[in-house]
């Protein structure tokens, strides 16, 4: 079972990174702005974070492994249709249906997870489970390398045949469920509020560049995202079945962890899209040379999440250590702001910032996902870890939105100056990180509903 929950798991997080690699192929081969290619990469993640929370609960409703397979076969179709895209509308239309299977994949894929692990071994296990995500970034950049330079269709296509299996697999090893619980359907309305309160959030930063930022747009977007927003948490407060259920966030260093992991998630989708991207516009590397090059960050993420942090935590907690992993985050794309240039020097300026942010993720990612959800009740797992992914989600949206409102439409001569205010960006969002992450993450207590 285990083996069939980190294969699907292990590509949707490899299909993060291997996209992120071929986006600046993607904008060669399709053309269109760069604040409009960032769809393709904001499109996913707002459908994903937006029906996250209800796919969890109505697998807590249906049964986890139903809605497991159902996922896993949507996200596997959805990757042939974007492999099929000819413009950018229907690979972003493709994006959105591959989210909505990863939505219901991810969350079922750690509640079947949780569900036959004895209480004290949960947080080990989901660091486990959160270590598969750092092994598909530490192989990511390079197998998105590979792939890019036939061509850049490919990094869809090689989720089918992992898809297919896991499927097959899936149908005859995953456990049937004991018990699911009962109540009224997801809160459909909540859904859209969020949904469209994220879109407009993410349109006014990524338009505000070339919209201006005064312009009526974009304060009429702003406005309207706070407006949506605001009545979906009004929402949420009242409704049966709401899309954050607020027990849930009750749930002893559940909120401190999630905020947490938000803002680091922040900083690190902002990263993985500057780096790629700048290796290409400032230094002009073709695709398997940036794969290379972005490879031993990722490629420290599992030995220090599986060999190190679990051992660190049981010395000194869970907040210490985010702590120190945030921390550590930081400072490499500081090194990166201090360090770089329209030289090629990669042995200095950019490997140390690159295993110095692969030692971070390795340290805080594990802890604060494990911090967030070992303490939460059997009938909660995927609601709960929902939440913790819909939270990442929303961060990756803000983080490639904020980052393309940085540095622009750099030409050559500001492509420089542009990237390291993005890095100085990264830095100071995970440095907020950290001052949330001081305080103990570990729960202690069950959710109060």
């Amino acid at each position: 079972m285990f083996a069939v929950v980190c294969a699907a798991v292990f590509i949707s997080n490899l299909d993060l990174f291997v996209v992120n690699v071929a986006f600046p192929d993607i904008h060669r081969a399709l053309g269109g702005q760069l604040s409009t290619l960032s769809w393709v990469l904001n499109g996913y993640a707002i459908a994903f974070a937006a029906l996250m929370v209800p796919a969890g609960r109505l697998a807590d409703r249906h049964g986890h492994r139903d809605g497991f397979l159902l996922g896993l076969g949507l996200f596997t179709v959805a990757s042939v249709a974007c492999a099929a895209s000819s413009g950018l509308t229907t690979l972003i239309v493709a994006r959105v249906a591959q989210a909505v299977g990863a939505a219901a994949l991810i969350p079922t894929s750690l509640a079947l997870l949780l569900a036959v692990t004895p209480p004290e071994r949960r947080p080990a296990a989901v660091r486990g489970w959160a270590a598969v995500g750092g092994l598909a970034a530490a192989l990511g950049p390079v197998v998105g390398g590979l792939l890019v330079e036939a061509d850049w269709r490919w990094v869809f296509l090689v989720n089918v045949p992992v898809g297919v299996v896991a499927l097959v697999a899936g149908a005859r090893v995953l456990p049937r469920p004991r018990q699911t619980v009962s109540g009224p359907f997801p809160d459909v309305l909540g859904v859209l509020l969020l949904t469209a309160g994220i879109a407009l959030l993410a349109l006014g930063l990524v338009q505000a560049p070339s919209w201006g930022w005064a312009s009526a747009k974009v304060i009429g977007s702003f406005v309207a995202a706070a407006a949506l927003l605001a009545g979906f948490v009004a929402r949420s407060a009242r409704h049966p079945a709401p899309v954050v259920e607020l027990g849930v966030l009750r749930a002893p260093g559940f909120g401190p962890a999630v905020f947490a992991l938000l803002l680091f998630s922040v900083a690190f989708a902002a990263m993985l899209l500057s780096i790629v991207t700048y290796l290409d516009a400032a230094w002009g590397w073709s695709p398997l040379l940036v794969g290379l090059a972005v490879a031993p960050g990722p490629a420290m993420v599992p030995p220090v999440a599986l060999g190190l942090t679990g051992r660190l935590i049981d010395r000194f907690g869970s907040g210490p250590v985010a702590a120190v992993g945030t921390l550590a985050f930081a400072a490499g794309p500081a090194w990166w702001a201090l360090r770089t240039g329209l030289t090629h020097d990669y042995a200095t300026a950019m490997l140390p910032g690159l295993l110095i942010v692969g030692f971070g993720v390795g340290l805080a990612l594990p802890t604060l996902t494990s911090g967030a959800t070992s303490a939460l009740p059997a009938d909660r797992f995927a609601t709960g870890s929902a939440v913790v992914n819909m939270a990442r989600q929303i961060a990756s949206v803000l983080g490639v939105a904020i980052l393309i409102a940085v540095i622009g439409s750099p030409t050559a001569r500001t492509v420089v100056a542009a990237f390291h205010a993005g890095w100085w960006f990264c830095a100071a969002a995970s440095l907020a990180a950290t001052a949330v992450a001081v305080p103990s993450l570990v729960p202690r207590g069950q959710v109060r509903t």
